[in-house]
């Protein structure tokens, strides 16, 4: 899943994306209203979090010119300003929620919890494929009911994929859904993801795999045959 951050603190919104990456999320950030809304509708996020006082751009005119644009994505605001006026201006802009400055990161994820079920409640938390299972609640993975060990960018890319089962996912996507706006596009760092996560899941101790190579297009995690 992947996050932007809006926020002109640098040491606040460093401090939200460290700790959003430990939970897995993949985080970009922008420290000002123009940028913020430029990145917003120019790259595909599963949710924007948006400071209400800017420089360049306040959250609610931000906010108004994603939904102007056809930006769906949902918003959640964070600000200092706890008064009704200024939260029915934000949700009437088009956010989806409000959290208050200061605020425990536990509520933050309950609101992100809270927020991100809405475009995919009809998707299950397990995913399975054959013998594998994959718990997104607790990011865990098992094989034939045993712990998988993967590192967090090999958890999140084997998510990634299976969510689009028997589908094929270009490199690009990849890219785009599991590694941040600062990786090295031309880097091999997909490839040798790809290289562990298949070395972790071989079934029965064969070379078959989940993950197929489609030449020329990309990979499809699918039933292995």
């Amino acid at each position: 899943m992947r996050i932007l951050i809006i926020e002109d603190d640098a040491d606040f919104r460093e401090i939200l994306k460290t700790s959003l990456e430990a939970e897995s999320f993949v985080v970009d950030t922008a420290s000002d209203g123009t940028s913020g809304s430029y990145i917003a509708r120019t790259n595909h996020y599963n949710l924007i979090i948006l400071d209400y006082l800017l420089p360049g751009k306040n959250g609610d005119i931000v906010s108004r010119e994603l939904r102007t644009a056809g930006i769906k994505t949902p918003i959640l605001v964070m600000s200092v300003k706890t008064e009704v006026s200024d939260k029915i201006l934000l949700l009437d802009s088009g956010a989806d929620d409000y959290i208050c400055k200061p605020f425990a990161f536990t509520e933050l994820m309950a609101r992100i919890r809270s927020v991100m079920r809405r475009p995919y409640e009809t998707q299950s938390p397990t995913l399975t494929l054959d013998d594998l299972t994959i718990d997104t609640g607790a990011k865990e993975v098992y094989k034939s009911g045993s712990v998988v060990y993967l590192t967090r960018k090999e958890y999140m890319l084997l998510e990634c994929m299976t969510r689009k089962c028997g589908k094929v996912v270009t490199r690009a996507e990849i890219v785009e859904e599991v590694w941040d706006n600062e990786s090295n596009p031309f880097s091999n760092t997909v490839e040798a993801h790809i290289r562990n996560l298949r070395k972790k899941l071989r079934k029965n101790g064969s070379e078959k795999s989940y993950i197929h190579t489609i030449p020329g297009r990309g990979y499809k995690v699918d039933r292995v045959k």
